[in-house]
């Protein structure tokens, strides 16, 4: 099998890789964008959609009808959970930068002992809704994980629609640009960040349970995604959707051709390195704007 075939294979697993991301890191850009809240514990949100997916999986006997239970019921709870956090622990803060990054530090560590209580230590595998296997001529490739790239771009058009014709989502928008303003019109601020935060932890959560069934469900594996999260949003820019949407499938793709030509370390080096690249050069990131 020549060079090809393998540059297929990558681009299909950095799609799939580009997919998931793109669905959490926009979950972080919409709370940095809308809150100025640093979230640290989105990649522990992610974590817990995928327990909870493996948690329902196992109380619904048939397979295609515990995934989509799961897909429908985790980003939920993860997103209740997101919101009491909210209310409870950042709005007290009265979302001050520098505290509600070490809070969510605590909101991190609080979900994952719990996750390491309640679940255990042991990473535990999830069954995927179906085993459709497309062949191609040179390889066979899973269907569920270009089912997993479908998904994801749907959920992510929905949430572009969301933010852009829905009135909720103009509301979060005016509170972006203003929320001195935006109270003074009458808009619940402290309603629009509980949802905003709630919204960004489901998509993480939406995010892990597509790709759960590829990847076992582990208390620890949230560490991966949000570092690679923060590294898409500060390359598309902070705040910005359409900057972190191109980020991600610029980081998917070349993760997955670089860790199929190289190794997976070089990967991560050659992302760190683009960090830094845009740091120096850009620190609004591609497409964010001036300060």
């Amino acid at each position: 099998m020549g060079t090809g075939p393998f540059l297929l294979l990558a681009s299909l697993e950095g799609m799939v890789m580009a997919a998931v991301l793109a669905l959490s890191a926009v979950g972080l850009s919409l709370t940095f964008g809308v809150m100025r809240v640093v979230n640290v514990a989105h990649g522990e949100f992610f974590m817990l959609g995928a327990v909870l997916a493996w948690v329902v999986a196992q109380a619904v006997p048939s397979a295609p009808l515990g995934f989509v239970a799961a897909l429908i019921l985790c980003p939920l709870v993860v997103g209740a959970v997101a919101a009491l956090a909210d209310t409870a622990i950042l709005k007290r803060l009265n979302y001050d930068p520098e505290a509600t990054i070490v809070a969510t530090i605590g909101i991190s560590y609080i979900l994952q002992q719990g996750a390491l209580s309640f679940f255990g230590p042991d990473a535990r595998a999830v069954q995927a809704p179906f085993s459709l296997r497309l062949q191609f001529p040179w390889f066979g490739y899973s269907g569920y994980k270009l089912f997993v790239v479908v998904a994801a771009g749907l959920v992510l058009l929905a949430v572009w629609l969301f933010m852009t014709r829905s009135r909720a989502g103009l509301v979060m928008r005016a509170t972006q640009v203003d929320r001195n303003t935006a109270r003074a019109f009458g808009i619940n601020v402290d309603r629009v960040y509980a949802g905003t935060f709630a919204l960004g932890a489901a998509l993480a959560a939406v995010a892990a349970v597509l790709i759960v069934p590829i990847q076992q469900a582990h208390y620890l594996m949230g560490h991966d995604p949000l570092l690679l999260s923060f590294i898409v949003v500060i390359i598309g820019g902070l705040g910005s959707i359409r900057g972190t949407l191109i980020a991600a499938l610029l980081i998917g793709l070349s993760d997955g051709i670089i860790s199929m030509f190289f190794t997976p370390t070089l990967a991560k080096i050659v992302a760190t390195l683009a960090v830094a690249l845009v740091l120096v050069f850009r620190p609004q990131g591609l497409f964010g704007a001036r300060a």
